[in-house]
């Protein structure tokens, strides 16, 4: 998720509805029941593969049915900030809903950036908070039981976790550029992007990301790199070449990070894939030839893309009857361009991020879902569509999973020791999260990922 403004088949019968316990005594929560684990096609000890324009698990097609988790390796901590309990209950309820894989942050970076999540795996250049990377052990030992992948990325081109911005203020020794404070967006993506030619900061990245792939599981001995949980490894999240305005001198040395660091990463995880996370044209300065000049790479395994009609400015939730239909279509547009470009890449390709806010804008946790039920169902309709047609697009992550957390602050904002939900702390909570009271989204999300498990390729 950035920091800046940023047909599916009815169903035959109504979904069934039960109530659980909940970690929170004054909210409802649901279970949505179904047959996801005799559907779903299951595999925890395969690796999955890239086979043309398709994943494979073993031997049949794998396809994401998906969200961002990016707390979930915090939640598995036996620290302060963790909640096991917590997250067993977000993974079953997860796994219930259809949900096959999830997308989570790998690495933060500790920083005096104000809305920068609090602690960090990197305390400082060279040491890695070991008992938040205990959480992510806990976390991929629970995944596995039930038969889920996960996406691992392992830097931010964004502040909300310190990032490529932390990085450049280590061996700049400047203060941390902070757009939360200064509102300055194009200068501070500027700032970010000089990561990709800082010597010293690439040294750092590297290392981090050796001591990660090459991790041992404190819970089950697995080493992260032989461990088939780990789907991909992604380069970062979000990373651009620059702003728009002033990017293109920078795109070359972006080019050849993307090459050299997914090179670097399948020397030491061959058995697994690697991704970018970047966000496809939008994110490579709003130009298609840049988004395939720079995935060319024989070690980028597939493709993503992201798509926000809010943050683009295709769509007013305030003026929803207004400006829905036109942001569809457009929605629509962006991701069919981009699964046109995946079938002529010969590469599978991935929606991983895609969110619209609750009825009226509101972050409210009782308040309707309409429109965002409308739009979910629109778009997995389409991507159901194309992928039954044997086209390169092989799944999607929603933005983003909520669960059972929840805030109590009036102002909606993330402050440290409070819950985590999908929204990151530099954005409102319960901006784009699907809660676990969210039971008409839920049944949305259940349908396609039971369309999706249904698929047969000729």
């Amino acid at each position: 998720m950035q920091g800046i403004n940023r047909l599916i088949f009815l169903p035959l019968a109504l979904m069934l509805i039960s109530l659980v316990g909940c970690s929170k005594p004054d909210s409802e929560s649901v279970t949505v029941n179904g047959s996801s684990a005799s559907s779903e096609k299951t595999g925890s000890g395969e690796f999955v593969t890239v086979e043309g324009r398709q994943f494979s698990l073993g031997g049949e097609p794998y396809f994401v049915v998906g969200t961002n988790f990016w707390y979930g390796g915090y939640l598995g901590s036996s620290g302060a900030v963790g909640d096991r309990d917590r997250l067993i209950k977000e993974l079953d309820l997860l796994k219930q809903t259809g949900i096959n894989n999830l997308r989570v942050l790998a690495v933060s970076e500790s920083s005096e950036l104000m809305r920068a999540v609090r602690p960090a795996i990197i305390k400082a250049p060279g040491t890695l908070d070991e008992e938040l990377l205990a959480g992510m052990d806990f976390l991929l030992d629970e995944m596995a039981k039930r038969d889920m992948k996960v996406v691992l990325y392992l830097n931010n081109f964004w502040q909300w976790s310190g990032g490529m911005s932390q990085y450049v203020s280590w061996f700049t020794g400047k203060p941390v550029f902070d757009p939360d404070v200064t509102n300055e967006w194009n200068p501070f993506m500027e700032n970010s992007a000089i990561f990709y030619r800082m010597e010293e900061a690439q040294e750092l990245y590297r290392d981090v990301i050796k001591r990660i792939i090459t991790r041992k599981n404190t819970i089950n001995g697995k080493m992260y790199n032989q461990d088939p949980t780990i789907m991909s490894w992604q380069l970062a999240n979000e990373p651009r070449p620059g702003s728009d305005a002033d990017g293109r001198v920078n795109f070359d040395a972006f080019k050849n990070w993307v090459h050299e660091t997914a090179k670097y990463i399948h020397e030491l995880a061959p058995k697994q894939l690697v991704s970018t996370g970047n966000e496809g044209s939008m994110g490579a300065l709003r130009d298609m030839d840049l988004f395939i000049d720079s995935h060319t790479s024989e070690y980028v395994d597939y493709l993503t893309v992201h798509m926000w009609v809010k943050n683009w400015g295709w769509f007013d939730a305030t003026n929803a009857e207004a400006t829905y239909d036109s942001a569809l279509a457009t929605a629509k547009d962006y991701i069919n361009q981009h699964i046109d470009v995946a079938n002529k890449m010969n590469k599978p390709i991935v929606l991983e991020e895609f969110g619209i806010e609750r009825d009226g804008g509101s972050f409210e946790v009782n308040s309707t879902t309409q429109y965002r039920d409308k739009f979910y169902r629109s778009i997995f309709a389409m991507l159901h569509e194309r992928a039954q047609a044997g086209d390169a697009i092989a799944g999607s992550n929603f933005w983003a999973w909520g669960g059972y957390g929840r805030t109590t602050n009036e102002d909606f904002m993330w402050k440290e020791g409070d819950d985590f939900v999908g929204d990151p702390p530099q954005e409102p909570q319960g901006l784009n999260s699907i809660f676990d009271t969210d039971v008409s989204t839920l049944n949305v999300i259940k349908e396609h990922a039971n369309a999706m498990n249904s698929i047969t390729l000729k």
